[in-house]
């Protein structure tokens, strides 16, 4: 009877030698691959704290994006705030004193009339009423939902007031204005004010797997077949090659939202501004972030605490030198001196009101229309 005996042969002996040495390897190698998957999920976002005060930075073709929320006292007999104004800088009050500002207002806060040129004003009301006035001699009471687009163009003097109608209780107000460059071609063209109302803003719910709620209100561009009201003719968003995206998302607690892949050429940013937190692709960020995408892939955001607001600001590049100087954004310091010596010579046309802040009357009433 024969011994049976376990001999490798040297080629089996080098098989098991190489098997457990790559073995070995991805042993050693696992924690690094997980960690550079994580890396790369990272480096698909830069994050930052949104500022607590003042505008939030942007990416081109956006200039400016700022988030008024104030919540003004009861109102007085002249709009105004019914509250002592003792302490605060008026006339240029940025103070959030007691959690409302008179900002450039005296006796009803708000931006009395002030001029522009060279770019593009977008007003998101969410709360609250704004009363504009402007040099083509158009008039407007808008908010509670609505949003204003004005093409400042050749150039253009307008007033911002927010009126307080509540005598009984609190007025507060709640909006965001973004600036848009308008390209070299457009700077000079003719000014355009534009109403987006409430009910002509698509406003699209979606329901997840698990039968938790997102909400997408377009001012411009498309998502999910529906496409936002038609920009102002002469506006880089008017382009749908361009990509202009400006969204509002909601999301419920729990809720997930797929915001879709894009054109790699586009810039998105996610400005998460109210709520606990969020995961986009698996990393989690706290409210008040900004979110800067740095591809065009897909992205799954999850409300994981909270309800989350969430505004998407994306488009295409201009990619033209920008020079700014307060109110007029051009291409060259000259044409800033331009646009200054045309202010001085025409201001712009003319002003129809007797006042520099325009207020349009204390009845509740949303109205647009051109006096001239």
């Amino acid at each position: 009877m024969k011994k049976n005996h376990n001999f490798l042969t040297r080629n089996q002996f080098l098989r098991v030698l190489k098997n457990l040495f790559f073995g070995f390897v991805a042993l050693i190698n696992f924690p690094f691959a997980s960690t550079k998957l994580k890396k790369e999920k990272v480096e698909m976002f830069k994050i930052t704290d949104l500022p607590q005060n003042g505008p939030w930075p942007t990416s081109d073709p956006f200039l400016f994006c700022v988030h008024h929320k104030d919540n003004y006292p009861i109102a007085n007999d002249n709009l105004g705030p019914k509250d002592n104004l003792f302490g605060r800088n008026i006339g240029n009050d940025f103070s959030d004193m007691d959690g409302w500002s008179m900002y450039h207002g005296t006796a009803v806060p708000g931006f009395p009339r002030h001029p522009h040129r060279g770019f593009e004003t977008i007003t998101i009301v969410e709360k609250g009423l704004i009363d504009h006035s402007d040099s083509m001699g158009f008039s407007a009471r808008y908010g509670d939902g609505d949003v204003q687009w004005l093409t400042a163009g050749d150039g253009i003097q307008h007033s911002e007031m927010f009126p307080l109608l509540n005598g009984n209780d609190r007025n507060p107000i709640d909006f965001f204005q973004i600036w848009i460059n308008l390209s070299s071609k457009n700077k000079r063209v003719t000014p355009n004010f534009k109403m987006f109302w409430k009910n002509d803003i698509p406003k699209i719910t979606k329901t997840d797997k698990n039968n938790l709620k997102s909400y997408t209100e377009l001012i411009a561009g498309s998502y999910s077949n529906q496409k936002a009201p038609s920009p102002p003719q002469n506006s880089w968003a008017k382009n749908e090659q361009n990509n202009v995206n400006i969204w509002k998302i909601k999301l419920d607690e729990g809720a997930d939202y797929i915001l879709p892949e894009v054109e790699k050429n586009a810039s998105r940013t996610l400005y998460f501004y109210k709520g606990g937190k969020i995961l986009a692709n698996g990393v989690e960020i706290q409210s008040k972030s900004m979110i800067e995408i740095n591809n065009s892939n897909q992205v799954i955001i999850s409300s994981t605490k909270g309800q989350a607001h969430i505004l998407l600001l994306q488009g295409n590049p201009i990619e033209e030198p920008v020079v700014q100087y307060g109110p007029f954004v051009m291409n060259t310091k000259s044409e800033i001196q331009e646009a200054f010596d045309d202010y001085n010579k025409t201001n712009f046309g003319d002003w129809g009101w007797a006042e520099d802040g325009p207020v349009h009357g204390s009845n509740y009433e949303k109205f647009s229309k051109q006096n001239k």
